[in-house]
This record gives C-alpha cells, structure tokens and sequence, in this order.
C-alpha cells in the first residue's frame, strides 16, 4: 500500500500538530514544507522523524508530483490563495479553520476543490473527538429523543500566555471570537441538532481586562439560533474569559439530556431519575493543538482518499454550511439585528 505525502504550507505552531499527527498515522507521511522563513531540511528530518524537504517558493513545492496531499497550516487570510492554488495544481487538501475571513473566499476554494476534483478535509477535528463521536451516538441512538434545545459554548482565554495571540488580536487575522476560536463550538451545535438553521441573533461584548485590550474585535459573543422546524439553540464564544478551557454542552431532548458527560436518559431503565449518570468519555479540556484529534480525522480522511470516496463529518461541504451561519452570526452581532439563512 502506496504511503501518501503530505506537504505542510506554513509552519507555525499548528503546524507542528498535523505533522506530528501525519506521522503517527498508519498511511501517511509529511515530505515536504513550504514556509516564507528560510527552514533547514536535515533539522526538520531530525526533529519530525522522517525526510522532509523545505521549499522558499510555494510554486516548486506545489509541482511535486510525489505529493498526494498538501495541508495548510497559513494564517487565515492566507487559506484562501493557498488552497486555490493547491487545488489548481491537483492536490487533495486539508485545510484548518476558519477556512476564510469571508463567505467570498470560502465560495472561492469550495468553487477551486470541485473544479479540480480533488477531496478535501476541514479542520472542524472536535467532531471526531471522544466527546462529540460519543455524544452523536448517544443522539443517534434516541437515548434524548427529540432534540428541541441545545446549547454549546467555547470558553478558552486566549491571552499574550497563548501562542495565537500574537496574531489572533487583528481583525484581518482572527476575523471575530466565533471565527478565531468559537468556530468549534458553533459546529458542535450543527453536528448535534442538524444545519438547518432559518435565522441568527448574535450579541458581542470584550473583557476590561488589559490583557485583552489588544483585540480589534469584541472578543465574547453570544448567538441564538432558530432552526427551521421551531427548535431553538445557542452558541457563546468567549475567548476573553479568566478560567480554564472549557467546552461546555448542554443538549435538552424529549426523552432526556446531555450535560458534558454526564447522561440522564428516561430510555434507559434502572438508572436513578434522580441523578446524572456520568460517561467515561474524554472531554475537550484544551485548546492546545496537540491535544486536538487530529490523528483521528487525518485517518479518516487517508482512508476516504485510498476510497476516493468523501471525507466523512469535516466535507468542505459540511464546513460550508458551518461556515454560512458564523458569517452570519457575525453579521448580525454587526448590524444588531437578526439575519435570516437561505
């Protein structure tokens, strides 16, 4: 079985992440690293564990036709050209979060990836974390019934102690709360009520805390969601906050609900109503890209590409939509009122 190559475009600290993840996958390996900053291959090879060749100019890396996959890991403002181009020179793309700063560019790379053919992975990777393969079965198994109510909230205080920061504070690099880091939690929401979002109301507010005074965006928001058949649910990112990572998820059904992990399910027979009962999954409980599941969603995606068939859970398609309602939430925090989703 062929190993597929991967090339890494940009390499920062998230970067590093996927990398390590690609090499400790069963099918895969990074050979090559394309970044603005002069990189020493034998330093690479020796930190990573594999050969791995540094490329100055995109074009040489991108004409490589041992590379399968190409991986970006560029700022945000940057996926936009970098994914066209991957695309255009027929390689198969992951590309993390946000996929754009704008609804314009993220129709752009989707219009580039099905023009060329090629599969793609979006980095929404919580989706293949314990907690949410967990939690979708427990939905998918009934155990909450009908889901009319849900709430799932990112609380993660990116400060100058955070790697991001350093650039996560401009408008034209982080984009907004929901798009810097809130994202996660907005497609947790999706993964577990559906997409079928008719209208947004979203709220934003920032911290006074001088560590945060940095932002060019308010740095705490709060969506409201209506679904098309009457449901409702909300999404607060808030990355302006002094407490531990937390990834809060509250899930209210017509058979039970679902607080973190913990369970309490009128389905299940001898458990006492009176009590939760806890669920041996593990939670998100850091924002630190390496304790992220990328390994996870990077086998899935080895494995969708050896099928040719499409990426499961994190499609550019399924990103897509995830992505239609953050602009959109963004915009209403914006103008104030509510914004309708076609």
């Amino acid at each position: 079985m062929k190993t597929i190559n991967v090339g890494i475009i940009g390499y920062g600290w998230v970067a590093g992440a996927h990398i390590q993840a690609i090499n400790a996958s069963s099918s895969a390996r990074v050979t090559a690293v394309y970044s603005s900053r002069a990189l020493d291959s034998g330093v690479l090879t020796a930190q990573h564990g594999s050969p791995i060749k540094c490329h100055q100019n995109l074009d040489d890396m991108l004409r490589d036709p041992s590379l399968d996959v190409i991986s970006i890991c560029s700022y945000p403002y940057q996926h936009r050209d970098h994914a066209v181009a991957a695309a255009k020179a027929g390689k198969h793309i992951i590309l993390e979060k946000p996929m754009a700063l704008s609804w314009k560019d993220c129709v752009r790379i989707q219009q580039a990836v099905e023009e060329a053919g090629v599969l793609s992975c979006v980095c929404f990777e919580c989706r293949f974390s314990s907690q949410f393969l967990s939690t979708k079965s427990i939905i998918d198994q009934g155990l909450l019934g009908d889901i009319h109510y849900g709430e799932v909230d990112y609380y993660h205080g990116i400060g100058p102690w955070y790697g991001q920061y350093r650039w996560n504070t401009k408008k034209d690099a982080g984009g907004s709360s929901l798009l810097s880091a809130g994202c996660h939690a907005m497609d947790a929401l999706l993964l577990c009520m559906g997409s079928d979002v008719a209208s947004v109301h979203s709220f934003s507010t920032g911290s006074r805390n001088r560590d945060f005074k940095a932002y060019e965006y308010d740095t705490t928001s709060v969506t409201l969601l209506k679904f098309k058949d009457g449901r409702v649910g909300k999404v607060a990112s808030v990355i302006d906050c002094m407490q531990p990572y937390y990834f809060h998820t509250h899930l209210v059904g017509s058979e039970g609900s679902l607080l973190d992990n913990r369970l309490h399910s009128g389905r299940l027979g001898g458990l006492d109503k009176t009590r939760w009962s806890e669920l041996s999954m593990k939670m998100l409980d850091s924002g630190d890209v390496s304790d992220h599941p990328y390994q996870t969603q990077f086998e899935a995606f080895f494995n969708a590409l050896r099928k040719n068939v499409p990426m499961p859970l994190t499609h550019i398609s399924d990103a897509m939509r995830s992505h239609e309602i953050l602009f959109a939430a963004d915009r209403s925090a914006r103008i104030g009122r509510s914004v309708k989703l076609d």
